[in-house]
């Protein structure tokens, strides 16, 4: 009995700590206005401003949302988002697609990487 509720707690735990490495969708909202927001939408109205709208961003190749003027370095980097790729070019814009127009210093602290993403990932089609 000891044993099984020892294996119950553990996977409790290692389920509760996989969902955190996910990231938190409603700490990423508030992050994405303060970051994200002067430049790019997300949601039923979202449209593209001086970035692109990033509704299915998560998917989507690089350089091809609609009504975007994208870098030939975005059209030409062979990028498709996933959680991997966005995380890396959001710690690093310009070192992921040197030539990239997007003018963002880059977010090197996890948590708000991850809750970002988590955000994002709510208006993507892939889960």
């Amino acid at each position: 009995m000891k044993f099984t509720t020892t294996l119950f707690l553990a996977l409790i735990f290692s389920a509760s700590a996989s969902a955190r490495a996910e990231g938190d969708p409603e700490a990423g909202a508030k992050i994405f206005p303060r970051l994200c927001g002067g430049c790019h939408q997300v949601g039923e109205s979202a449209r593209s401003g001086f970035g692109p709208q990033l509704n299915g961003i998560i998917g989507r190749a690089a350089g091809t949302s609609a009504n975007y003027v994208y870098s030939d370095a975005m059209k030409n980097s062979g990028i498709i988002w996933d959680r991997a790729t966005l995380k890396a070019y959001l710690e690093d814009p310009k070192g992921v697609v040197p030539g990239t127009r997007m003018i963002f210093w880059g977010l090197s602290d996890e948590e708000k990487l991850e809750n970002l993403l988590a955000y994002l990932q709510m208006f993507s089609a892939e889960p």
